[in-house]
C-alpha cells in the first residue's frame, strides 16, 4: 500500500509521516530538503532559480516513486509529484517567477513522467490556514524559510484547494490541521490515526 501526504509548506507533512509510519509500521519516504542544492538560492532569488529548483524536485520525486514501486512494501510518502507540477511550478509561472518557455519545458517533462507514475492508494491532504502555516514555519526555524512571505503562502493555499477539489486519482482524506496538535496532544493524534485506519481497512 502506498499512502502519500500533501499540504502546503508548514502544514505538518513530515511530522505526520513519521508518526503514521511508526504507528502503522509503514516505511517512510521523506522529501529531500536539507540536501537540496537549490533551495537556499531559490528563496533569495526566485526568478533566477525557480526552474532549476522545480526540475530538481521533479527528478528526485520521480526517482522516489520508482523506488517505492520496486520495494513492494507498505509506504508512506511525504509530498507527491503532483504538487510539484500543479501547485509549485504552476504558481511560480503565474507569479511571473518562471518564464513560459521554462514552464512549458517543465510541463512536458512532467507529462512524460506521469505516464510511468502510479498514484498513491490513499492521498491525505493536510489543510491549514496561513496563521497555522506561519506558526509552524517559525517553530522549525529553517534559515532559508525566513524569507517566505504571506502572499506566496496564500497563493499556494489557493492552488492546493483547487487541486484537491478536482483530485480523482484515488482515495482522498482531508484533515484540518488548524484544529489539531498532533505533536503535543495524544488525543488529537489518535483522531487522525483512527481516520487513516478506517481508510486503510477500506482499501484492503
Amino acid at each position: 500500500m502506498h499512502i502519500a501526504l500533501a499540504g502546503n509548506i508548514g502544514a505538518g507533512k513530515t511530522t505526520l509521516t513519521k508518526l503514521l509510519a511508526k504507528h502503522f509500521k509503514f516505511e517512510p519516504h521523506f522529501e529531500v530538503v536539507d540536501d537540496n542544492p537549490y533551495l537556499e538560492d531559490f528563496y533569495k532569488d526566485m526568478l533566477r532559480w525557480s526552474f532549476h529548483l522545480q526540475v530538481y524536485f521533479l527528478n528526485t520525486r520521480f526517482r522516489q516513486i520508482l523506488e517505492i514501486r520496486k520495494t513492494g512494501k507498505n509506504i508512506i510518502q511525504d509530498r507527491t509529484i503532483y504538487e510539484d507540477r500543479f501547485i509549485f511550478a504552476e504558481n511560480l509561472h503565474e507569479m511571473g517567477l518562471m518564464s513560459k518557455r521554462d514552464f512549458d519545458n517543465y510541463t512536458s517533462l512532467f507529462d512524460l513522467m506521469e505516464l510511468l507514475v502510479t498514484p498513491p492508494d490513499l492521498l491525505i491532504y493536510l489543510r491549514a490556514s496561513i496563521p497555522t502555516l506561519v506558526d509552524q514555519i517559525h517553530k522549525r526555524g529553517r534559515e532559508y524559510e525566513k524569507s517566505i512571505n504571506i502572499e506566496y503562502l496564500s497563493k499556494l493555499n489557493e492552488k492546493y484547494e483547487n487541486w484537491i477539489k478536482n483530485y480523482d486519482k484515488g482515495d482522498l482524506l482531508i484533515i484540518n490541521m488548524d484544529e489539531l496538535d498532533i505533536v503535543n496532544n495524544e488525543e488529537d493524534l489518535g483522531k487522525v490515526i483512527d481516520l487513516v485506519d478506517a481508510r486503510i481497512h477500506g482499501l484492503f
